[in-house]
């Protein structure tokens, strides 16, 4: 006898999203929402360790959210899609939305789509840790973390400069990659103030609530919430 599925498909025609309300989360649930695409969201239960379940590594085999399985691939045949950037990347690709038709600035948005990627994420999240649930608080990584997360928003800031997106005026998957970590230093790390970020990065700010009040991104945020 088979093992019954952990997430059932109901509409195997729609893409299969696997994922939980975090920044990374957020990325895809977004653009998924943004393009208008039809997708059925499964809650991947980071804490009760259902990434490392066999259903799910059959997408994902790093055991990471999120993750989508896309029935009808560049081929016709299923597709699965993993890492969050791969993912808005794919995407975009399949449907010629969020992303430049230009190719100078096509790679300016590549460009800061990697830069959340490598840069945003990764440090946000230690600063994260570190700063909120490490068990014992060490000065010298919460420093060091505030220092380049303080960085990276500089290198925002200044990116911003007189338009309203990453990408000059016009709203990519490159904003969609990085507003929800940007909001993260508050909903998720409660430490917008310690970091000044209202004070020092008004852009950014202003930024960020111009990306979040979307209708797409507030619809977004409530997909595969923590239970």
């Amino acid at each position: 006898m088979s093992t019954p599925l952990k997430w059932p498909i109901d509409h195997p025609d729609w893409i299969q999203l696997y994922s939980l309300a975090t920044p990374n989360g957020h990325k895809v649930s977004i653009a998924l929402e943004e393009m208008g695409l039809p997708y059925e969201a499964h809650t991947v239960n980071i804490m009760q360790n259902d990434q490392f379940l066999d259903e799910f590594k059959a997408v994902n085999p790093n055991s990471k959210i999120p993750a989508l399985l896309d029935p009808k691939g560049p081929d016709g045949k299923p597709l699965a899609v993993f890492e969050s950037g791969a993912i808005l990347l794919y995407l975009a690709e399949k449907t010629g939305k969020l992303i430049p038709a230009d190719p100078r600035r096509r790679s300016e948005c590549v460009q800061w789509l990697f830069f959340q990627m490598g840069g945003v994420g990764p440090m946000f999240g230690q600063f994260g840790h570190f700063y909120r649930y490490a068990k014992e608080k060490l000065p010298y990584p919460i420093e060091r973390y505030t220092n380049e997360v303080r960085r990276l928003l500089g290198v925002l800031e200044t990116q911003l400069g007189d338009h309203h997106y990453l990408i000059g005026n016009e709203y990519t998957i490159a904003d969609i990659a990085t507003f929800p970590w940007v909001g993260c230093l508050d909903w998720g790390y409660s430490a917008r103030e310690y970091l000044k970020v209202d004070q020092d990065f008004p852009k950014v700010v202003a930024w960020h609530a111009r990306c979040t009040e979307k209708p797409a991104s507030v619809r977004g945020a409530k997909v595969c919430p923590f239970a």
